[in-house]
């Protein structure tokens, strides 16, 4: 291939990749993350602490998101650290929105069953706008108790 055929053939894939990433979903962390842990304290025994996270991802052109969990169980004697363990990932969840455009998003979850949450381990509220319109939408998702998420969303009004 001659020179020129080789620039304008780079030149071309240049264009292409910025076409393919213009047009890529864009993710964004939710700002509201929190953790919260509990202890089993026994004297002269096992002692085991475990500490959970919660933080979202979101995507900010769909609105569909993710919900993702961190745990670490950490057990110890008075001597020293017998076993710790650690587990998450993330789970997805339905579009709040359903057509594309561009969305902000946050979430901020209950506090732990022994607080406020009468039906199991609690929920989580989510946030979503949309950066193009005068849109927003306010989501409220709490366990049953029976196995199955409650989730309700509203769209706000202004006035």
């Amino acid at each position: 291939m001659n020179p020129v055929m080789k620039i304008g053939l780079g030149v071309a894939l240049s264009f292409m990749t910025l076409a393919q990433a213009a047009q890529a979903d864009d993710f964004k962390l939710s700002n509201n993350q929190r953790i919260a842990c509990s202890r089993g304290l026994s004297a002269g025994k096992l002692n085991t602490s475990t500490c959970k996270s919660y933080a979202y991802v979101f995507n900010t052109k769909t609105s569909e998101y993710f919900r993702c969990q961190v745990s670490l169980a950490l057990t110890r004697d008075n001597k020293e650290v017998i076993n710790v363990q650690a587990d998450g990932g993330c789970a997805k969840r339905p579009r709040i929105f359903d057509t594309d455009s561009s969305y902000s998003f946050d979430a901020t979850e209950t506090e732990g069953p022994n607080t406020n949450s009468f039906f199991g381990p609690g929920g989580y509220a989510v946030w979503a706008s949309d950066n193009n319109a005068l849109k927003v939408r306010g989501c409220i998702i709490i366990s049953s108790g029976l196995g199955s998420d409650i989730s309700k969303c509203i769209d706000m009004k202004f006035e």
